[in-house]
């Protein structure tokens, strides 16, 4: 079965974002391990603020991978990088599980993060802390009555920057 893995960053005070969803203070002066797990995953899945968001940041950035873009709105439709899903959730993403390829990366946001973790969906999340805080911003977890999880540390990597990334499968 095909594991879907988080791979994100956050500041040190839990935030993926700022405020206005700007995310122009992280980190690009070194790959962070970006490389080695790009080229694990041949699958994404994300939310359609965060799929909105990469457009505007000017050329596409995962070409070549199957992505798909959560979206009750939208469902059933594609454009040149994505298909749009909104319907049947829980059993679409059991058929991608099921369906042979590579591991799926869970690009984000806070809203799917906190569906996938509520039904079991996540196996592992690999999160790199920036050393700053923003003090307002979009969480990476949002409340929720259904998400207390175990985490297993897997491992953990420091940098020079101060960047700090930790390895977790969920339990």
């Amino acid at each position: 079965m095909r594991k879907i893995r988080l791979f994100i960053a956050s500041s040190l005070d839990g935030y993926i974002a700022d405020k206005e969803g700007n995310v122009d203070w992280l980190f690009t002066d070194d790959d962070y391990g970006y490389s080695e797990f790009f080229n694990q995953i041949d699958t994404l899945i994300m939310g359609n603020k965060t799929y909105q968001q990469i457009l505007g940041f000017g050329e596409y950035p995962y070409p070549g991978k199957e992505a798909f873009v959560f979206s009750t709105r939208l469902h059933g439709e594609e454009d040149d990088h994505v298909k749009f899903v909104g319907e049947n959730l829980d059993d679409f993403i059991n058929n991608l599980r099921q369906s042979s390829g590579n591991n799926i990366w869970l690009v984000g946001g806070s809203q799917l993060i906190k569906f996938f973790l509520e039904n079991n969906f996540l196996d592992e999340i690999i999160l790199a802390i920036h050393p700053l805080i923003l003090g307002d911003g979009i969480p990476l977890f949002l409340n929720s009555n259904n998400i207390k999880k175990i985490l297993k540390l897997q491992n953990i990597k420091t940098y020079d920057s101060g960047l700090l990334q930790v390895f977790y499968d969920v339990q």
